[in-house]
C-alpha cells in the first residue's frame, strides 16, 4: 500500500486481530464502568432518599445521550461531509486565524515550523486524505476537512462534560454554603416557642428593627440610584445575614404557612434548591444555538472569545444586584408603611418585586451564566490542548489572563454569594414551590389531584342527570382541589393555596 494507500490509512481488513480487541475491549470497559458508576450512584441517591439529585442524575444521563447521537451522526455522516466541495475563494473568508500567505503580505514573516504555517499544512493533507481526490479532481477544496470534524467533535464532548462538571460544583458548594445558615434555623428552633405566645399581641418599632436599620435606615434611603449602589456592593460581603433570614423566613410562614410557626423554612429552601438543581445541569437548546452564534462570530481580530466573557460575569453582577434590591424592597415596603406595628414584623412576598414579575428568570438567568462560564473554561483548555498555548486562535497573554481570572471569580461568587442568595430570595415570590411537601405528600397529593381530574372528566361525560346527581358533593371537591390538580398537571407547578383532600363519602 503506497501512494494515496498510505495517505488514507489502512483498512480493518488489513490490520490485526489483536488489535482490534484489544482496542474493543479498552473502549468497551471504559464505556461499562462509566455507566455502572452512574448506575451505582442512582442507586445511592434513591437509598438516601435524594429525589430531585437522583433527577439531575438522570439529566446528566440525557446529555450523555445525546452527546452519543450527536457522535453517531458525525460519524456516519463523515464520508458525505469532506465530499461537500466549494471553491477554495469561498474557504478565504471568515477564518478564526489568518492564512499564512496573508500574515507574509503584511510584513509578518511565517516560517514553515510557525503554528499558522504547521497548521495550514495539517489542513491541506488532511483535506487531501480525507476527499480522496474527489474535490481536488474538480478543482475545489472540502467544506469540512476530516481534521477539522474530528476537533469538532472532540470540543463538543468537552464542552458538555465541563458544563455538567462545573455546574455540579457550583451546587454543592452553594448548598454547602446555605447549609452554614442552617444554625440561624437551629438558633430560632432553640426559643421555646408556644403558639398562644408567638400569636400574643406586643408592638415592635419598625425603626429599631434589625432588619431594617440594616437594610433601610443605611445608605440608599433617600436616593433610588444609592439603593441599588448598595445592592451591588452588598453582594460580596455578608450577602445574607441573619436579620435577613429572620425577616425573610417569618414573612414566607406567615404567608403561607401561618398556622405553623415551627415551619424548617431551611430545610425547604434546600429542597427548593435540590429541585431547582436538576434544570441547571442540562443543556437546552437556546444554549446550543449560542455555541453555534459564538463559532459564527470567532473571526480572526474580532477577539470574540475576551468580548464574550465579560457577558456572564455582567449578567452574574446584575442578578445578585437584583437579588440583593428585593430584600431592600421588601424593608421599604414594611418601614414606609409603619412606624410601629403589632406582634413581629413581616415582610409581604410579592411577584411584583422580580423581572417581569416571575422569580423564575433568575434560575434561567444562573443556568445561563454557569452554561457560558463553563463554555468559556472549555474552549480555553480545548484550544491549550488542541492547537497548543501559541495557537493564534488563543490569543495573546493579555487576552487569556482576564478571561481566566473571569472565569474563577464567576465560579467563586456563584457558588458563595449568588446561589445562597437565590435559595432565599425567590421564596419571596407569591407562590410557594412543592418542595414544601414531603416526598411521599408530594406523591399522595398529585395521585389525589388526577384522581379528582378524572372524575371530574367522568362527570363531564355522563352530563345532565349524573352531573346534578353528585353536584353537591362535586362542588365540595371543586373548591378545595384547584390548586392540587394544577400540581398534578404540571410536576412544576407552583401554588399559592392547599387545603386538605376532602373526605370520602363513598
Amino acid at each position: 500500500m503506497s501512494g494515496g494507500g498510505e495517505e488514507e490509512g489502512t483498512t480493518l481488513e488489513f490490520t490485526p486481530t489483536w488489535v482490534v480487541a484489544a482496542v474493543c475491549t479498552v473502549i468497551v470497559g471504559i464505556s461499562l464502568a462509566a455507566e455502572r458508576l452512574l448506575h451505582y450512584a442512582g442507586k445511592y441517591l434513591k437509598k438516601k432518599n435524594q429525589k430531585p439529585l437522583y433527577e439531575a442524575l438522570l439529566k446528566v444521563k440525557e446529555e450523555l445521550m445525546l452527546l452519543g447521537f450527536i457522535s453517531l451522526v458525525m460519524t456516519a455522516f463523515q464520508s458525505s461531509i469532506v465530499k461537500i466541495c466549494v471553491p477554495e475563494d469561498i474557504m478565504k473568508h471568515l477564518l478564526p486565524c489568518s492564512l499564512p500567505s496573508e500574515s507574509s503580505s503584511n510584513g509578518e514573516e511565517s516560517s514553515p515550523t510557525s503554528p499558522e504555517a504547521s497548521a495550514h499544512h495539517r489542513r491541506l493533507l488532511a483535506e487531501a486524505s480525507a476527499g480522496l481526490g474527489y474535490c481536488p479532481a474538480k478543482h475545489k477544496v472540502p467544506l469540512l476537512s476530516l481534521e477539522a470534524l474530528h476537533h469538532l467533535h472532540i470540543f463538543i464532548f468537552v464542552l458538555a462534560i465541563v458544563h455538567v462538571t462545573f455546574s455540579f460544583l457550583t451546587v454543592v458548594f452553594g448548598v454547602a454554603k446555605i447549609r452554614q445558615l442552617k444554625h440561624w434555623e437551629d438558633c430560632i428552633a432553640k426559643v421555646n416557642y408556644d403558639t398562644q405566645q408567638v400569636l400574643k399581641p406586643r408592638v415592635t418599632n419598625v425603626q429599631q428593627h434589625d432588619f431594617i436599620k440594616k437594610r433601610f435606615l443605611g445608605m440608599g434611603r433617600l436616593s433610588a440610584l444609592l439603593s441599588w449602589v448598595h445592592s451591588f456592593l452588598k453582594q460580596f460581603y455578608g450577602s445574607v445575614t441573619k436579620s435577613d433570614y429572620v425577616a425573610l423566613r417569618l414573612g414566607f410562614i406567615m404567608t403561607h404557612c401561618k398556622g405553623n410557626p415551627k415551619f424548617n423554612f431551611h430545610k425547604y429552601m434546600i429542597r427548593a434548591l435540590e429541585d431547582d438543581f436538576k434544570k441547571v445541569v442540562g443543556i437546552s437548546w437556546y444554549l446550543w444555538v449560542f455555541v453555534v452564534l459564538f463559532l459564527l462570530a470567532n473571526i480572526n481580530g474580532w477577539h470574540t472569545y475576551f468580548w464574550i466573557a465579560f457577558f456572564p460575569f455582567i449578567l452574574l453582577l446584575a442578578v445578585g444586584t437584583k437579588l440583593e434590591h428585593v430584600i431592600i424592597q421588601l424593608a421599604h415596603e414594611v418601614a414606609e408603611k409603619h412606624a410601629f406595628i403589632e406582634g413581629d414584623l413581616v415582610v409581604q412576598p410579592s411577584d411584583n418585586h422580580f423581572w417581569f414579575h416571575r422569580p423564575h428568570i433568575i434560575l434561567f438567568l444562573i443556568h445561563f451564566i454557569l452554561f457560558q462560564n463553563a463554555f468559556e473554561i472549555a474552549f480555553f483548555f480545548w484550544i491549550w490542548v488542541q492547537y497548543g498555548f501559541d495557537s493564534c486562535i488563543m490569543g495573546q497573554v493579555r487576552y487569556i489572563v482576564p478571561r481566566l481570572i473571569i472565569g474563577v471569580f464567576i465560579q467563586v461568587v456563584c457558588s458563595y454569594s449568588t446561589l445562597p442568595l437565590y435559595a432565599l430570595v425567590t421564596q419571596m415570590g407569591t407562590h410557594f414551590k412543592k418542595s414544601i411537601f414531603d416526598e411521599h405528600v408530594q406523591v399522595g397529593l398529585v395521585d389525589w389531584a388526577q384522581k379528582v381530574k378524572k372524575k371530574r372528566g367522568l362527570k363531564a361525560a355522563l352530563g345532565g342527570s349524573a352531573a346534578q346527581g353528585g353536584s353537591t358533593q362535586g362542588g365540595s371537591s371543586e373548591g378545595t382541589s384547584t390548586s392540587v390538580i394544577q400540581m398534578g398537571q404540571l410536576g412544576h407547578k407552583e401554588t399559592t393555596t392547599l387545603e386538605a383532600p376532602p373526605a370520602n363519602n363513598s
